[in-house]
């Protein structure tokens, strides 16, 4: 299969995406400008938390431009690769939390919190 769900943007693409909100564009550019430039932490650091957020989100984009900015950066295949098992980590162990939503939708939270008071 040749079509793909993810297009690469285009400099065209940009442009139109830039023209029909011309005023939110530029003020996320800035955002994103004022959010990874180094601060309290380098932008080294910023681009990997972004490349782990980039997995959990699960954005191509993202994971393809933070993946390149880290390494221009200065990160190293091995701290990217790290990055990535922290996000992973991080989504299991979500489902996992979330199992006591599921548990007390069976009645089983009260079973426990009367087995803890006796």
């Amino acid at each position: 299969m040749d079509e793909t769900m993810y297009h690469r943007t285009t400099p065209e693409l940009a442009a139109r995406r830039r023209e029909l909100a011309p005023e939110i564009h530029g003020a996320f550019e800035e955002f994103s400008r004022a959010v990874f430039a180094d601060g309290a932490l380098p932008e080294k650091i910023k681009q990997l938390i972004a490349v782990a957020v980039a997995h959990v989100t699960q954005c191509p984009y993202c994971i393809d431009g933070h993946t390149k900015l880290a390494a221009r950066r200065g990160a190293s295949p091995e701290e990217i690769m790290e990055a990535i098992w922290v996000a992973a980590e991080m989504r299991a162990g979500g489902a996992y939390a979330h199992a006591t939503l599921a548990l007390h939708a069976l009645g089983e939270g009260a079973v426990q919190a009367a087995t803890r008071s006796s």
